[in-house]
Parts: structure tokens; C-alpha cells; sequence
């Protein structure tokens, strides 16, 4: 059961910055389809299975946020990955803010997957 939630739950990450990157691009270019429902609607639905899944994954490894390190730096790295993804897409008034944000959340997304991946907070920064 675990490789089929981790796989799961991999998958949702590839499709959910799949998605973030193509929203991304049609906001540079000013594309009317990132005010399509769908486009609005199916991210919500990918990164909710990715939550559940991740939730499903700490609980499975015994790994919580405050109690593993690693843990704690993917949580607060979410956060800002959120906040930085939401000023990129919605929030920024110009399209130099919007970009920036963008690029930073996309670094910010690098650094969560190098720490999923070596267990160790600093992740590519090490």
C-alpha cells in the first residue's frame, strides 16, 4: 500500500507543477484560457489528492511536521510555494511582479522535491 500512496502521491506532484508551469506561461502571454473553469477548477482537485496523500504518507512513515526536520521544511516550504504561486497567477499587479513570483515559486518547488528526495532540509542548497 505504501508504494501505490507514494506513487500517488508522486504523481500528483508532477501534474500539479505541470500545471502550475502551464498556467504560468499563459499568464505571460496574457492566454483567456487561465480564466477557463477547468483550468480554475482541476488544480484544486490534483493538489487536494496531494495533500491527502502526503497526510497519508507522514502517517504511514511515522514522519510529522515539528517532529522530523525534513518534514517541517516540505510544510513551510508549501507555504511559501502557495503564497509565491498565488501572487505569480492572481495577486501581483504587474507582469515583473507576477513573473518573479512565478520564477521564485518555481525554485521554491525545486527545493521541496530535493528535500523530498534526500531527506535533508537544505535539499540542493546542501
Amino acid at each position: 500500500m505504501y508504494y501505490a500512496l507514494k506513487h500517488l502521491h508522486v504523481s500528483c506532484v508532477v501534474l500539479s507543477v505541470a500545471g502550475f508551469l502551464l498556467r504560468g506561461l499563459w499568464m505571460i502571454s496574457g492566454s483567456p484560457l487561465l480564466k477557463h473553469r477547468f483550468t480554475r477548477v482541476l488544480p484544486h482537485v490534483i493538489d487536494s489528492v496531494l495533500l491527502l496523500s502526503a497526510i497519508a504518507l507522514a502517517v504511514m512513515i511515522a514522519q510529522y511536521p515539528f517532529a522530523a526536520d525534513w518534514v517541517t521544511a516540505k510544510v513551510l516550504g508549501l507555504l511559501a510555494y502557495i503564497g509565491l504561486g498565488t501572487v505569480a497567477l492572481k495577486r501581483g499587479r504587474t507582469l515583473t511582479v507576477r513573473v518573479s513570483a512565478f520564477i521564485a515559486a518555481l525554485l521554491v518547488y525545486a527545493w521541496i522535491a530535493s528535500v523530498a528526495m534526500t531527506k535533508q532540509i537544505a535539499g540542493f542548497l546542501a
